[in-house]
């Protein structure tokens, strides 16, 4: 096995070029952390359970990441850093990963953590997560001792380190979950949970809270620094932001309403920060069905673009705190191409380009109608922006509200809709959150966030598996170039801005998460000042 050397924030996805590193390398907390303390956090869902190995998404990231430790965590500079694994080692041809385990970690019951949970753990993750690109190409794991697991790889896997982060990869009890249940509806994912981390359950009331104590034997001596975390659910935007106000919450992550935050902004006692959450690369888009009615015809979707002012938007509804996306790949990442066509306003060219394709009007000015759907109520101003603007180029859109997010998501899934307002994560590397959207073999009837656009172009499947089998960051760069424009030339999507996800803490919180994975990462660092 040959060591490489650390990347720089550079060329972060290079994975040939990753180093062990020593054990609390650019984890160092501030001076004099003060133990003890109860952090209360409000948090915008109730997760199903809390169980990230074989759940997306930031309601069971956010308990999770503190409840399941994983091998490696990111600074906020896209630096790889020790976590589970003290150290790490490439081979020479980039099919075989070694992870070398810190010792004498143990699960929250004092099990021993071995090589055998982290082979377990992976097993379990690539035949239960829905993110399925993340291990597909991690063959066998093996465990020559206790505290080594080599990962054999099938082809060169620049997204693996990402993906043996955060909440992607929990390292998970084998004696716990390997007894024959399902682990999707394991009883053990929501009572009597027993992870990894640096926390530990106390108690999860559905809609209510989720309360975590520190763990006493977490293997980073001396952390983690709060004796608690209460986790309140607070879905309303309005009331976790007066919480945040009078000091009843200490933080809250993910927070994105314009209006709250600039509010926010102005309150002494709080620090409202947007550093942090690149690697969960949130997209806010138009998704369009490709396969069947009106928007089959990439024309009527180029049309659309065109007729859509994505500044007003930003300006209107956003009120500056978005930066517009043009692709599928956030604007935050290496692999951005900003240089493609963004379909700025051109009422002109939408209305020419339906006519060349004969759509003609009737008397009334329509040439046919659309659905918008949907599924949540921070995007309904987009969807009802809709209406008003397409029918300046003759298309009579009715927006259509679900009953909640399940409803939404079954009908988008099942591919019943026309035209769909969505908010998508890239999940830092784009094999493991963006070729879900576009690749033919991912179009899955039921399941959401897959290719619910049904979009299928051979020449964009050989370019994401280009892509995403080489470790030569030029070459990845070059396969994303070409991925994105012609994706900008079909549009199965019209992308609208990178969702300006925010963390507010008190002043008295130390060490608030600013890492990629915003706070979908361990708190085992932060601490509650005098």
């Amino acid at each position: 096995m040959k060591t490489m050397k650390r990347l720089s924030a550079a060329s972060w996805l290079t994975l040939a070029a990753l180093a062990g590193m020593s054990a609390g390398a650019g984890l160092a907390a501030a001076d004099e952390p003060k133990r003890g303390g109860t952090l209360v956090m409000s948090v915008q869902n109730t997760p199903r359970h809390l169980n990230p190995a074989v759940q997306s998404g930031i309601a069971t990231g956010e308990p999770g990441t503190q409840l399941f430790a994983s091998p490696l965590r990111y600074d906020d500079g896209w630096n790889p850093q020790p976590y589970l694994a003290r150290s790490w080692a490439v081979s020479d041809d980039g099919l075989s990963v070694t992870l070398n385990l810190v010792k004498g970690a143990t699960f929250h019951d004092g099990a021993p953590i071995t090589s055998a949970d982290v082979a377990f753990s992976v097993e379990t993750v690539k035949a239960n997560h829905p993110f399925k690109s993340m291990f597909a190409p991690v063959q066998t794991v093996e465990t020559p001792d206790a505290h080594t697991a080599v990962l054999k790889l099938t082809q060169p896997h620049p997204a693996l380190m990402l993906a043996m982060s955060s909440q992607l990869l929990p390292i998970i009890p084998k004696h716990i979950y390997g007894d024959g249940q399902d682990p999707k509806t394991h009883p053990r994912n929501a009572e009597n949970v027993v992870g990894s981390g640096p926390f530990k359950l106390v108690e999860f009331k559905r809609d209510q809270h989720i309360i975590l104590e520190r763990y006493d034997d977490f293997f980073i001596e001396g952390r983690p620094y709060l004796d608690r975390i209460v986790m309140r659910i607070i879905k309303d935007g309005s009331a976790r932001a007066i919480a945040l106000d009078n000091g009843s919450a200490h933080v809250s992550g993910f927070e994105l309403s314009p209006r709250d935050l600039l509010r926010l902004k102005k309150n002494p006692d709080l620090n409202v920060s947007g550093q942090g959450y690149a690697a969960i690369g949130s997209i806010v888009w138009l998704a369009f069905n490709t396969k069947d009615g009106m928007t089959a015809d990439k024309r009527v979707r180029q049309a659309i673009a065109y007729a859509v002012d994505r500044k007003f938007l930003l300006r209107a509804i956003m009120l500056g705190t978005a930066q517009a996306a043009k692709t599928g790949i956030h604007p935050g990442s290496p692999f951005y191409d900003a240089g493609v066509n963004g379909y700025d306003l051109d009422l002109e060219r939408a209305n020419a380009i339906l006519d060349a394709a004969g759509y003609a009007r009737d008397a009334d000015g329509i040439r046919f109608p659309l659905t918008v759907d949907f599924g949540w109520e921070t995007v309904k101003p987009y969807a009802e922006y809709l209406k008003p603007q397409l029918k300046k180029i003759g298309i009579d859109v009715t927006v259509r509200a679900s009953a909640d997010f399940p409803s939404w998501a079954k009908r988008i899934s099942n591919h019943d809709f026309d035209m769909t307002m969505d908010n998508v994560f890239n999940w830092g590397d784009p094999v493991i959150g963006v070729h879900r959207t576009y690749a033919a073999d991912n179009i899955k009837k039921g399941v959401i966030w897959s290719n619910t656009q049904q979009y299928a172009n051979p020449r964009v499947d050989e370019l994401m598996q280009l892509a995403g089998s080489t470790y030569d960051l030029g070459a990845r760069k070059k396969h994303y170039a070409e991925f994105q424009r012609i994706l900008a030339e079909d549009l199965p999507i019209y992308w609208l801005y990178a969702a300006p996800y925010h963390t507010v803490a008190n002043a008295k919180v130390a060490n608030p998460p600013n890492s990629i994975w915003g706070t979908c990462s361990p708190l085992d660092r932060v601490y509650l000042k005098d």
